[in-house]
C-alpha cells in the first residue's frame, strides 16, 4: 500500500481510537484507559516481534524511561481531554505539537542568539495560537476551560516526547521497540493510578471499548511507522492532520457537536501552522524526521 494511503488510514484509525476513548470514559477513568491501552499495545508488539524474530532488549533504558515519562503524561492528558471535550477539539489541541516544537525552536534561537530570528517560524507559532484562541472560546464552556488547558498541555508534552523519540531513533532503536517500551510505561502509570483509587467494574461493553482503543492505537502506530519509513515526511505530516477532520465528522454525527465558523477557522489555522512548522523544521534540520510515528 502506498505511504500516502497508509497515512490516511492511520489518521482515520487514530480518530476512531479517540472516539472509542470517549465512549470508554463513561465506564473507566483516564488511568484505567491508559493502562489497558498500554497492555494491549505491549502484547501486540511483543507477539509481532516474536513472529518476526526481533528482540526487545535495549542498550538505552534511560532514554526509554524519559521518553515514556513525557509520552505517557501527554497520552493521559489527551485521553482526559477527549473524555471531557468535543472530540475534534481535544484532537486539535493535541495536534498542536508541531507548533510547540516550532516554539521550542524559536526559543532556542533567542536564547542562543547565534542565528537570525526566522519570521516564518514566528508566523507559524502565532497562527497556531490564534487557532487555539478561536477554538477555545466558542466551543468550550466556562466550566470546561480547565479541560481545554489540559488538552493544550498534552500537545506540548507530545512535542517533548517527539524530540525524545527522534533521539532514540538516532541511537539505533527501531520503532517497534520504542512503541513497546512506551506501552509498558503506560501500563505502569495506569496501574499506579488504579492502585491509588478504586477500580471500575468491568462490563462486556466497557471491555470492548478498551480492547478497541488498544488495537486501533497499535494498528495506527504500525501503519504510521511504515508510512514514515517509505514516504515523504512532509506529505505524511500534512496527511496526518486528516485525523482532525475525521474527529470533527464523528463529533457532529454522533455527539451533536456544534459547527461554528470560529471552530472551523481555528482548526484550519492550527493545521496550516502545523504543516508550516513541520516544513520549516525539516528544512532547518534535514536529518530529523518531520514527525514521529506515535500517538504521543
Amino acid at each position: 500500500m502506498p505511504a500516502s494511503l497508509l497515512m490516511v488510514a492511520a489518521s482515520f484509525l487514530f480518530a476512531t481510537m479517540g472516539l472509542c476513548v470517549k465512549y470508554a470514559s463513561a465506564y473507566y477513568n483516564t488511568g484505567e484507559i491508559v493502562f489497558y491501552r498500554g497492555l494491549v499495545g505491549a502484547i501486540a508488539i511483543a507477539l509481532l516481534v516474536r513472529h518476526r524474530g526481533g528482540t526487545l532488549r535495549t542498550r538505552v533504558p534511560g532514554m526509554h524511561f524519559w521518553r515514556g515519562l513525557s509520552g505517557v503524561a501527554a497520552l493521559s492528558m489527551w485521553f482526559y481531554a477527549i473524555g471531557n471535550l468535543p472530540l475534534a477539539t481535544a484532537m486539535t489541541l493535541n495536534y498542536m505539537s508541531s507548533v510547540w516544537m516550532a516554539l521550542f525552536l524559536l526559543g532556542g534561537t533567542i536564547v542562543l542568539g547565534g542565528a537570525r530570528l526566522d519570521g516564518r517560524v514566528v508566523g507559524a507559532v502565532l497562527c497556531g495560537f490564534a487557532g487555539v484562541a478561536l477554538i477555545l472560546r466558542p466551543t468550550i464552556a466556562d466550566n470546561q476551560l480547565w479541560h481545554g488547558l489540559i488538552g493544550l498541555l498534552s500537545g506540548m508534552l507530545s512535542a517533548t516526547a517527539y524530540l525524545q523519540v527522534t533521539a532514540l531513533g538516532r541511537s539505533g532503536e527501531p520503532e517497534y521497540r520504542i512503541v513497546f517500551y512506551f506501552s509498558l510505561g503506560g501500563m505502569v502509570a495506569g496501574a499506579l493510578t488504579m492502585l491509588a483509587g478504586r477500580a471500575s467494574p468491568h462490563t462486556l461493553v466497557g471491555a470492548g471499548w478498551l480492547l478497541a482503543v488498544g488495537l486501533l492505537a497499535t494498528s495506527a502506530q504500525l501503519m504510521m511507522t511504515r508510512a514514515y519509513s517509505t514516504g515523504k515526511p512532509l506529505v505524511n505530516a500534512s496527511l496526518q492532520y486528516l485525523g482532525i477532520v475525521f474527529a470533527f465528522i464523528y463529533g457532529v454525527l454522533l455527539f451533536g457537536d456544534p459547527i461554528t465558523w470560529q471552530a472551523v477557522l481555528g482548526m484550519a489555522l492550527i493545521v496550516l501552522a502545523g504543516v508550516a512548522a513541520t516544513f520549516l523544521r525539516a528544512r532547518a534540520a534535514p536529518a530529523t524526521p518531520a514527525s514521529t510515528p506515535s500517538d504521543t
